[in-house]
């Protein structure tokens, strides 16, 4: 009796365990193996599977954090990781405007193809990775080959569970989890951002092309004519990762014949890694590239910058440029980093006096310019400016998303603040009216004074207009530079 009672009990512990060597190997196999690369667009990422409890799909952006999509349910875990950007892809992607709409189209089909490669290899490294440990503990070719079809059947269970319960409302309600505080930000309204996108990329080859007419409508501008021996610079700012300011500003280097662009930052969100390839649209315009450092902007970005050929990045120092003296610092804050920038310091004291404080460091870098005046100083945030009145005759800035022009001092010093160049980036294209893409020409005459400005403003969605208003300066303009060795330095003044 106690014989016969043992054989069932023996037979369910033997299950048991063959089950459990399964599970065990199914598991290292999507650990070790079961990663697949896909390409999304322009981007390269990672996808794979991992057993879970609950299903759900993470979308991993490094630095940022994740997002947290209950897109299903059952025992495997969908994860998602945005490596970087490719190079090549995002290049042809800002080349031609209309790659844009075709990106869109074909992202769908990328995932989903990206997603049948995965499912494929999962189950197949699941079986193979069963098989291969019960071969280790067992040695028996029966034992393994019932391993292999109990892992199949767990893999087709959860797939197929994973199928049947699929949400795809879940992509309008993504959970975030990372570093930044402001979890808002990251998310925003992806639906709306989306669906007024669409309408963007329809309108960039006509924005672009409207932008090529305005060399045409300066000709016929009065009171100021620029000569050929004229210095032209292009001042842009806060591009905000918005694939559409490249063609814009390609179009006005080439057909406004500009010298120098001098970029006042933000050129990207986050500062972070796979962002690295927007920069690269800065060897194109094969013109010397002046940046500096945005709030936005991190040394990764720096670095990226630093690294295109026609590059020159200021961060307290001074650099002539095309017979152009140019100062230029970074902004002291990197804004995306909660951690060392919390929610609301923005207006705080400290914050103020960093900013502050970042000015007063390039001036004492001016001051040091004993047999030279430096002509044109640039700062992100309009903040660092006061420190350099007198010091200088010009600075530009940006950081605000709208222009505005002032005097610093005793009106010795103008300062000119850019708007946005790229529309504010995607988030621009939130609220009801686009925010425009904005940027200027500013002509330098021999004895490098600025003469006068061209602000070119090109509008947001569904608006494919581009205009153009000429500023003269006065003839004896606050601040004016003379050449080096013929007059005395503006006076310096600190006033905060």
């Amino acid at each position: 009796m106690d014989a016969f009672g043992r054989v069932p009990w023996r037979r369910l512990g033997s299950g048991l365990g063959l089950l459990a060597v399964s599970l065990t190997g199914l598991a290292l196999g999507l650990y070790l193996a079961a990663g697949t690369s896909v390409d999304v667009g322009p981007f390269r990422s990672t996808m794979a599977v991992t057993p879970s409890w609950y299903g759900d799909t993470e979308v991993v952006l490094p630095p940022l954090g994740s997002l947290q999509l209950d897109s299903h349910d059952g025992p495997a875990r969908l994860m998602v990781r945005l490596d970087a950007l490719d190079r090549a892809r995002t290049e042809a992607l800002i080349t031609d405007p209309a790659g844009i709409t075709a990106a869109s189209r074909t992202a769908v089909d990328d995932v989903r193809a990206g997603v049948t490669r995965l499912v494929l290899r999962a189950t197949a490294v699941a079986v193979l990775g069963a098989m291969l440990l019960s071969a280790l503990v067992y040695r028996r070719m029966r034992r393994v080959a019932w391993a292999g079809g109990l892992a199949l059947a767990v893999m087709a269970a959860a797939f197929g569970s994973a199928f049947g319960t699929f949400n795809p409302g879940a992509l309008r309600e993504p959970r975030y989890e990372g570093l930044l505080a402001n979890a808002p930000s990251v998310l925003g309204n992806a639906q709306r951002i989306a669906d007024r996108y669409d309408e963007y990329a329809e309108q960039l080859q006509k924005l672009v092309s409207n932008v090529g007419s305005l060399y045409a409508t300066v000709q016929n501008l009065p009171v100021y004519s620029p000569e050929d021996n004229t210095l032209r610079v292009l001042h842009v700012s806060d591009l905000h990762l918005n694939p559409a300011a490249w063609g814009v500003i390609r179009t006005v280097v080439d057909n406004f014949h500009i010298d120098v662009v001098v970029d006042t930052g933000d050129i990207t969100d986050w500062g972070s890694e796979p962002e690295k390839a927007f920069v690269a649209s800065i060897s194109l315009l094969k013109v010397p590239y002046v940046f500096v450092r945005g709030n936005h902007d991190s040394a990764v970005t720096q670095a990226a910058v630093a690294a295109q050929p026609n590059a020159i990045v200021l961060d307290n120092k001074v650099v002539s440029v095309a017979g152009l003296s140019i100062a230029g610092i970074g902004d002291p804050r990197f804004t995306p980093d909660k951690g060392m920038e919390p929610a609301g310091s923005g207006d705080s004291k400290q914050t103020v006096e960093r900013v502050l404080d970042a000015g007063d460091k390039l001036a004492d870098t001016i001051a040091k310019q004993r047999d030279e005046v430096v002509d044109l100083a640039l700062v992100h945030d309009p903040l660092s400016a006061g420190p350099l009145a007198g010091y200088t005759p010009l600075v530009l800035a940006g950081h605000r998303h709208h222009r505005e022009i002032s005097k610093l001092g005793d009106d010795q010093t103008m300062l000119m603040v850019q708007g946005s160049s790229g529309g504010a980036g995607l988030r621009g294209l939130e609220g009801e009216t686009p925010t425009p893409l904005a940027m200027s020409v500013l002509y330098f005459d021999d004895n490098r004074t600025l003469m006068a400005y061209d602000d070119i403003t090109v509008g947001g969605t569904g608006l494919a207009e581009v205009a153009l208003s000429r500023h003269v300066v006065d003839d004896t303009p606050p601040g004016q530079a003379a050449a080096p060795g013929t007059s005395p330095r503006p006076t310096p003044s600190r006033t905060r």
